[in-house]
């Protein structure tokens, strides 16, 4: 089903772990040309790469801290510099930096939130636009960007996360403007928003507290880094999803129907 995905060079943010780190596996089975990114290279990374090269794929680290817009526009180069453009990128990186009320919310906080979650995402875009551009008009076919929101983006957010949510619901809308001003391009931006998946963002919570958001979830159970795995294959496969962009695919189990 995705067998245009092989060769394509595949740039992901924040995949050292978690979401990111499945939408990579999964891009390398489909023999592409993966960059995992992460501000530090994790200990397995050997056996990680390793693996990725297994099915035909071929993966590389590109260690870089993306709160830093020279750090996004040097990840950018890095990436091209190793496979020579890139066909999709997947606004991976972000996190909640800390649970915070509204009464403890300071500037820096507030920046360190936006930056991780916003900011990077749009930096990475900015600099992989116009190799994204020259990428669709060598192949004939549509690039893709990717965003990753999240059911904050729709809720609000649990305990803490209120700036957490802005950020993602930001990710669920900034697109809005980019379909409008870059389709032209021979780009299409779409985003995956996950709901409640058991990865280490959720590491702080009890197995009681997890069995109780499980059983408010009409499939029952916590997501898996993998079951967001294949929505990242599908929207950057253009024999998939060539006429769809501007979308958000919300892979939650029902926890949150828009």
């Amino acid at each position: 089903m995705f067998n245009d995905l092989k060769g394509k060079r595949v740039l992901i943010t924040g995949s050292s772990m978690g979401i990111g780190l499945a939408a990579a596996q999964a891009f390398a089975q489909c023999g592409a040309k993966v960059g995992l990114n992460g501000r530090r290279a994790p200990d397995n990374l050997a056996d990680l790469l390793a693996g990725m090269h297994v099915h035909g794929g071929e993966a590389g680290f590109f260690a870089a801290d993306l709160s830093r817009t020279e750090e996004c526009e040097k990840l950018v180069s890095e990436f091209v510099a190793r496979f020579g453009g890139v066909d999709v990128l997947i606004n991976n990186a972000g996190g909640l930096v800390a649970r915070k009320p509204l009464p403890e919310i300071d500037d820096a906080f507030f920046d360190a939130v936006m930056d991780l979650n916003v900011r990077s995402a749009v930096m990475m875009t900015k600099f992989a636009l116009p190799h994204l551009k020259a990428a669709a008009q060598a192949s004939g076919q549509t690039s893709s960007v990717i965003g990753v929101g999240s059911i904050a983006g729709h809720t609000g957010g649990g305990p803490g996360a209120s700036l957490y949510g802005v950020g993602k619901a930001a990710l669920h809308n900034i697109q809005k403007n980019w379909v409008d001003y870059h389709s032209q391009d021979g780009v299409r931006f779409n985003v995956v928003s996950p709901g409640t998946i058991d990865t280490a963002f959720h590491a702080d919570k009890s197995a009681k507290v997890k069995a109780g958001i499980a059983s408010g979830i009409p499939l029952g159970r916590l997501g898996s880094a993998q079951d967001c795995a294949a929505a990242f294959l599908f929207f950057a496969s253009h024999a998939c999803s060539g006429y769809i962009t501007g979308q958000i695919l919300d892979v939650n189990g029902g926890q949150f129907k828009p």
